[in-house]
Order: C-alpha cells, then structure tokens, then sequence
C-alpha cells in the first residue's frame, strides 16, 4: 500500500496547479519533519493562489518554527488582509488570534 505523500506525490505529478493537493502534501510532509519541503509547497500556494486562506495560519506557523518571527507576522497579516476582503470571519479570528500569541510571545521575550 502506497504511504499517503506517495499518493499525493503522483496525484500532484498529474495536477501541478491543484492547490488542495500542495497543501495536504505539505502537511503530510510537517508529520515527518521535511520542513523545507513543506515551507516550499506553502509559498507556493501564497504566491499562485493568494485567496488559499488556510495556507497562511499553517504557513505562519511554519516560520515560527523556523525562528522567523518576521515572515511570520507578515503572512499572519497578509492573511487577514485576504480573510478580510473574502469576508471569512472564522479564519480571519484564527489569523488575528495567532498574531496577538507572536506578538505577546516576542514582547515578553525582550
């Protein structure tokens, strides 16, 4: 039986624009700590499909981890912006939730 990234792999092979599939690959990827890969996957859906709300919360998350606290407020902004305009109420609050949590976190660590 093929491994669920396999899977996605080939189906992402046969479909190189399909959003969905990057995004499920990504998070596949995150299970086995490929962050790299993840991180190019996630960029690629901001930069080709801007209006993909739910990949800024995972994408900013992402950078976080990576230590770039920076890229990480940007994105949880840029995403609020495109939440705002499509007029998603629910992904917009995660967004600014997960903004107010980075910007406390790095207040308290100065």
């Amino acid at each position: 039986m093929e491994s669920k990234i396999s899977t996605l792999a080939k189906q992402l092979k046969e479909n190189p624009d399909d959003s969905f599939l990057k995004f499920a690959l990504a998070l596949e990827l995150l299970k086995i700590d490929e962050k790299e890969k993840a991180l190019a996957l996630f960029k690629n859906i901001q930069a080709n499909q801007p209006s993909y709300v739910g990949v800024y919360y995972h994408l900013g998350k992402l950078y976080e981890e990576l230590g770039e606290n920076n890229l990480a407020l940007k994105c949880y902004k840029d995403g609020i912006a495109v939440t705002s305009k499509l007029k998603d109420q629910h992904s917009k609050s995660e967004l600014q939730g997960a903004l107010i949590n980075l910007e406390m976190e790095i207040e308290d660590s100065l």
